[in-house]
């Protein structure tokens, strides 16, 4: 599959996040309540990406993976730290918030270069959720580690999301 990587601009909002939603139906059905994907739920997507593409963010990266037909079939998103991080070890000051991919691109490679275009070989942490076993295999092949943290989502009552991080000895470092 051919596929094409690139900075999201403002028009792309109302795609984007429609392709998040469709993402996580995809990957967390079973987990959510029934009616979880309201109007609303769309809705409140558009408006973050909407936020996110149309201000300057410091530190921010996005990256869009768009199809020969130029459909959107997978993103990223990382950013610096937020103020609240807890009980990281040194040298950790990225985040990655989001990697999706649509289910028929799986093992495409597409995944493994939007990870590249946002956060590269850098040490980071990210949430996944502990019943997500190709996500997890795929983040311990690129360096990162579970550190023993572990949240639990108040809207999806399932979902359980376990902290994973890349040391910096570890950066770029591939198992």
């Amino acid at each position: 599959m051919s596929i094409t990587l690139r900075k999201p601009v403002s028009k792309d909002a109302v795609e984007l996040a429609t392709l998040h939603v469709e993402c996580w139906k995809q990957t967390y059905s079973q987990l959510l309540p029934v009616g979880y994907f309201t109007a609303e739920h769309l809705e409140q997507r558009i408006s973050m990406w909407h936020r996110l593409l149309g201000d300057s963010h410091p530190g921010v990266r996005i990256a869009v993976a768009s199809d020969r037909q130029d459909r959107l079939v997978g993103f990223s998103f990382s950013a610096p730290l937020p103020k609240d991080a807890i009980h990281l070890p040194d040298g950790i000051e990225r985040q990655l918030y989001n990697l999706y991919v649509l289910n028929d691109h799986h093992g495409s490679g597409t995944g493994q270069q939007l990870l590249e275009a946002v956060l590269g070989d850098e040490p980071a942490m990210l949430w996944v959720a502990e019943k997500n076993p190709r996500a997890i295999a795929f983040y311990r092949r690129n360096g990162f580690a579970f550190d023993g943290l572990v949240e639990q989502d108040p809207t999806a009552p399932l979902i359980t999301d376990a902290r994973m991080v890349r040391l910096p000895e570890a950066a770029g470092a591939k198992a």
